[in-house]
């Protein structure tokens, strides 16, 4: 297999091994085909009214002013007198989209929507709206298209804002809560002359649906403990208390609507969501009205992990929290419409006020709604399992269902409706369980052949090492051609004995791959066994010492870079050990100025991963200190070097010099505007995009001398970065940049004590002449350690400010100086570029040292790939079944991290290794000609 063949096989590889970790564990939860349920007794109200304050936590409303005034003066009102309250607690992601199919469709969806910006469905599904006879809505348009896209017929009505409206540089986004009571209000007024509307909006079984985001908005802009964010809440409050009265006037107090008023997920105190933090799953519930149980004094303690009743002054008052999945069930309920048919949700009987025999009903429609999904996804497993390898889930067999079903009935009809509801309850629990267990009934053994396939991958592209850059190769015999037949012959079988079984199972053709992936990685190893042989019998060849010492630093090595994920501490104290490496090789011997700079650099990268999360304390004059620093140290460069510099490259630095002292200006001129509510200047978003668009180019216009050329990169990256950057951050870049020109000087020097290089050399090295194949070399054990400093490097890249790869839970204010309107694609793709720009600041460092250590790109690849294996091999092991949700997506989160670069390197690697062979090729033919 030539180098190129084997890339583009370890491309689709990876790409594979990506896509499982979503097959596996990110699969969608819902099934259709089941029969929605329907109350046998009339429900207590005729209409709802759902209330969602998008981003509000449950303490900012809860929590009285340090003078003790309440800031929600009406719904604390709601809450002492006359109607029921508790948390909401949500799952991660907490995000707009999947808080609202929770709250009004019951399900925890797949997260997969969120290639789709949260906007669109990936799979159709049934909600409260959809089951309702009629639904009207109000809000942002990037929530509720997707409730009437999902809903059959034309009976959900939306009314949306147009989408700039979502302006975070906006002098209010309350506006936008405003909006939506006066379009009610206009609404209802109207109706009272349309007879035919008129007649509509007295049926029953109606919803009525306000969604506010100018609390999210406020929050995001602002914080959650600023002036606009806390007055927010005031004038929502107001608004949901006149919204009351325009009801209950156009109703004619009839007594037969309820209200519920609840979120879809907090905020952090750095204005940020997504994550799961207490701030963003706890969000408020109050509910009131037809149906609902009124306020309930309580004396006896109530224990919540929180410990939030005190501080909030409500110790006294009846908490009942739910899950944010429960409150579908309720709504339903409370209007008397089947429960969404994929619902997982558990109606809190505690919120009704009804009599016990309408609660013991309403519980078996719960019951028998979640059992119908039960049903459906068990024959779906059943049918695709055959029937000798099939485990059905025992506690809840046809039988059991049956014998649960006929209980609870009898129970209902002879009055013993306690005992009725405590039967479905329990029907509930098993079949939630047993729901999870055919859910994740295949994932045991895909997740098997992957790691299967994984460590396969690993073996062979160790053996790759081995046989194409340690001097380890055979000359091919008859023999081993006979066994490699014989050999092809059992893996072709096993092949189609795979095959078989899966053609018989109906498996998706996913299953195909994840299950014949490992058998041809396997039959590739197996083939070149005979290295391990050669390798044993090299063995007294080997320094033994020095080998297991590396062998020990590796796997040390490696438990580091993990460790590194979770832990941000562990990257500081992997850049104080690496500060020693110059006394531990004696390189401080040979090169003490280049050593002091290696120290004084790995000490100051590592203060970076000691500091806060990026977006927690912004402060703009980090980014004035980052900019007149690089303007400053340019200034240096160019007066000291001024005479090295051709014309061309001169003007051109100069003009990048000025560029990063402009992007400076720019992002304090920008985000003071913002401040005084003057919104984003179009000069400077001119500027912004101007500079984003040049830095792909500007590079490209410089000496192709190495230096030059990393120097003028360095410097275009930087610029956009400044923009990009609201604190601290804005100051990694340079410390990075001190630590790779140091790497590069320092890997110099160890090519030097080896008497291969010199000290002039990567100044004057032109990357544009053609390869001199006699100077490229076989990997040696040191280049272990430049490609483990490689892998270290780039999650330093990725980890050293925080987090910033979750897109999810990023700040909006690292964008305003493009955009301020909402674009969920192109503010994730800014950010994204964010995160990679330290990664190719590590990516042209590498290349300058594969280029000063004369070592093919490929050769030193190679052990990357295995270094950067092990890890997503390390973190797929991670993910276990019974952890908790958050774990789970912790590990899945980190793999796809570390796929995700994986991918990205091979793919660079292909288009490096292509355009080297073209130079080579060019390379051999002049050498011909002038021979």
């Amino acid at each position: 297999m030539n180098m190129i063949t084997f890339f583009i096989a370890g491309l689709l590889v990876h790409v594979v091994f990506f896509i499982s970790i979503f097959d596996i564990y990110f699969t969608s939860p819902l099934v259709h085909g089941m029969k929605p349920q329907h109350l046998p007794l009339p429900p207590p109200a005729k209409r709802l009214v759902l209330f969602v304050a998008d981003g509000l936590r449950a303490d900012s409303l809860f929590k009285p002013e340090i003078n003790g005034t309440v800031r929600a003066q009406y719904l604390r009102s709601v809450i002492e007198e006359r109607g029921a309250w508790g948390i909401s607690h949500t799952r991660v992601p907490t995000e707009s989209r999947p808080g609202h199919v929770a709250l009004i469709a019951g399900f925890y969806e797949d997260v997969s929507a969120v290639a789709k910006g949260w906007k669109e469905n990936p799979v159709e599904f049934d909600s409260v709206f959809n089951e309702s006879r009629h639904a009207w809505c109000w809000g942002s348009p990037d929530i509720l298209p997707m409730f009437a896209k999902g809903a059959s017929g034309s009976h959900v009505h939306t009314y949306t804002y147009p989408a700039t409206m979502e302006d975070f540089a906006s002098t209010d986004a309350s506006k936008l809560d405003t909006w939506v009571f006066h379009e009610v209000k206009g609404f209802f007024n109207s109706a009272k002359e349309n007879q035919t509307l008129l007649s509509i909006l007295h049926e029953e079984q109606t919803v009525f649906f306000l969604h506010l985001l100018g609390i999210d908005t406020n929050g995001h802009a602002h914080r959650p403990m600023s002036k606009e964010y806390l007055d927010n809440i005031g004038l929502v409050d107001d608004g949901v208390a006149e919204m009351v009265s325009v009801f209950e006037e156009f109703y004619g107090n009839d007594g037969k609507t309820a209200y519920v008023f609840t979120s879809d997920h907090g905020m952090t105190d750095w204005g940020s969501h997504g994550a799961s933090h207490l701030s963003e799953t706890l969000t408020p519930l109050v509910v009131w009205g037809a149906g609902v149980q009124i306020a309930q004094r309580t004396f006896t303690s109530q224990t919540y992990d929180d410990n939030y009743l005190e501080e909030w002054g409500l110790e006294t008052y009846r908490r009942i929290d739910v899950n944010q999945a429960d409150i579908a069930p309720l709504i339903s309920t409370l209007i008397g419409v089947p429960i969404p048919l994929n619902s997982v949700g558990v109606l809190p009987l505690q919120y009704l006020d009804n009599s016990q025999h309408f609660k013991a009903e309403s519980m078996h429609a719960n019951a028998i709604q979640i059992l119908e999904q039960f049903k459906v996804k068990m024959k779906q497993k059943e049918e695709t399992t055959l029937s000798f390898l099939f485990t059905p889930y025992q506690f809840l067999t046809d039988s059991k269902q049956a014998e649960f079903v006929r209980h609870a009935r009898e129970l209902i009809q002879i009055g013993r409706f306690d005992e009725a509801i405590d039967g479905c309850q329990a029907l509930i629990g098993l079949a939630l369980e047993g729901l999870a267990y055919y859910h994740t009934y295949d994932r045991f053994f895909l997740a098997c052949s992957v790691l299967l396939g994984f460590t396969g991958w690993t073996a062979y592209v160790i053996l790759i090492i081995l046989k194409t850059h340690a001097g380890l190769r055979k000359p091919p015999t008859s023999r081993n051609a006979v066994s490699g037949s014989g050999l092809g012959s059992v893996f072709v079988s096993v092949g189609l004995l795979v095959v078989l079984l899966l053609l018989l199972q109906a498996s998706p053709i996913t299953y195909y791959i994840y299950y014949l992936l490992p058998v041809v990685v396997w039959f590739y190893v197996l083939k070149e066994s005979w290295l391990f042989t050669d390798v044993i019998r090299s063995v007294h060849r080997l320094p033994l010492s020095k080998c297991l010492g590396y062998l020990i630093l590796f796997a040390f090595g490696v438990e580091l870079l993990v460790a590194g994920f979770f832990f941000r501490a562990v990257l500081t104290l992997g850049l104080m050990a690496l500060a020693l490496w110059p006394f531990i090789s004696g390189l401080y011997r040979r090169a003490k100025s280049r050593t002091v700079s290696w120290v004084l650099s790995c000490l100051c990268l590592s203060v970076f991963p000691l500091l806060p999360a990026v977006g927690r304390e912004p402060n703009t004059n980090y980014v004035w200190c980052a900019g007149a620093l690089t303007v400053f140290l340019s200034l240096c460069y160019l007066w000291s070097s001024h005479r090295c510099l051709h014309g061309r490259d001169r003007h051109l630095f100069v003009g990048q010099v000025l560029q990063v002292a402009l992007c400076t200006y720019v992002l304090a001129s920008t985000h003071s505007s913002l401040q005084q509510k003057r919104g984003l200047p179009l000069f400077n978003q001119l500027v912004s995009w101007a500079t984003l668009a040049s830095s792909f180019v500007l590079p490209l216009l410089s000496s192709t001398r190495l230096f030059h050329r990393l120097l003028s990169i360095l410097m275009a990256l930087v610029g956009v970065y400044l923009l990009l950057s609201t604190g601290y951050e804005a100051l990694f870049p340079l410390a990075l940049s001190w630590l790779m020109f140091g790497w590069i000087n320092m890997e110099q020097e160890t090519m030097s004590t080896q008497g291969m290089s010199n000290r002039t050399e990567l100044s004057s090295f032109d990357f544009t002449e053609t390869i001199d194949l006699t100077r490229i070399r076989q990997l040696r054990l040191d280049d272990i350690r430049r490609s483990y400093f490689f892998v270290f490097f780039i999650i330093i890249a990725f980890f050293g400010t925080g987090n910033i790869a979750s897109i999810n839970s990023f700040d909006p204010a690292s964008v305003y100086c493009f955009l301020t309107v909402f674009n969920p694609f192109i503010m994730g793709g800014l950010l994204m570029w964010k995160v990679l720009i330290p990664f190719v600041i590590v990516m042209c460092a590498f290349e300058s040292i594969q280029v000063s250590t004369r070592l093919s790109s490929r050769s030193l690849f190679l052990i990357v790939l295995v270094i950067s294996d092990l890890m997503a091999l390390h973190f797929f092991c991670l993910v276990k079944d019974y952890g908790s949700w958050l774990d789970i997506g912790t590990s899945i989160s980190h793999y796809v991290i570390v796929m995700s670069m994986t991918i990205f390197l091979m793919l660079l690697s292909i288009m490096t290794h292509i355009l080297t062979s073209r130079r080579i090729v060019i390379g051999r033919k002049m050498k011909m000609h002038f021979t």
